[in-house]
C-alpha cells in the first residue's frame, strides 16, 4: 500500500529551496516533472486505474499584504486556494516521509540534503521502535519542514 499519493508544501524562498529539493528527490529517484517560478514538482501523478505513483509539489509562499486579517493571511478569502498559508511565518512546521527504494537511497537522501542547505534531524540508521527493518534518516529543509526517507527492506 502506498500511503502518500501527493504532498504539497510551501517554502519562503523557492530559489533557495530548489537545489535542496532537486538533490534529495534525485537521491530518491524521483524525476522533476515541472519547474516554474512559483512551484516545483517531482514524481508522477496517478492516472485512471493506476494508483502506484506519488508526487511532491513545492510552492512559493506569498507575502501577506500589510493590514491583512488573520483569515486573509491563511488564504480564507474568495478566490484563494483553501488551506494554503499566504503568510509563511504563521505556517506550522511539516513532516513528510518519502519511500526510499533501498538503504543506500536513504543514505544518499541524507547526504544530498546536508550538501544543499538542509540540517540534520536524525542520521541514517535503524529505528527498531517502529519495526525491525525501519531504516530512516531525517532532515530539516531550509524553511524548517521535517523530511524523512525510509526503507522497509533489509538490503
Amino acid at each position: 500500500m502506498h500511503l502518500l499519493d501527493h504532498v504539497s508544501i510551501t517554502v519562503a524562498r523557492l530559489d533557495a529551496a530548489r537545489p535542496f529539493y532537486d538533490a534529495i528527490m534525485r537521491a530518491l529517484g524521483a524525476d522533476k516533472v515541472y519547474d516554474r517560478p512559483d512551484a516545483l514538482g517531482y514524481g508522477e501523478r496517478c492516472g485512471p486505474g493506476d494508483d502506484s505513483h506519488t508526487y511532491l509539489s513545492v510552492f512559493a509562499a506569498h507575502a501577506t499584504p500589510p493590514g491583512a486579517t488573520r483569515e486573509e493571511a491563511h488564504g480564507n478569502t474568495p478566490g484563494a486556494m483553501p488551506g494554503v498559508m499566504s503568510d509563511f511565518a504563521s505556517d506550522a512546521r511539516r513532516h513528510w516521509c518519502f519511500k526510499a527504494p533501498s538503504r543506500a537511497a536513504v543514505d544518499a537522501f541524507h547526504a544530498a540534503g546536508l550538501a544543499h542547505g538542509g540540517r540534520d534531524d536524525g542520521a541514517p540508521g535503524l529505528r527498531p521502535h517502529y519495526h525491525p527493518l525501519y531504516y530512516a534518516a531525517f532532515l530539516l529543509d531550509p524553511d524548517g519542514n521535517r523530511l524523512e526517507a525510509v526503507c522497509h527492506r533489509s538490503d
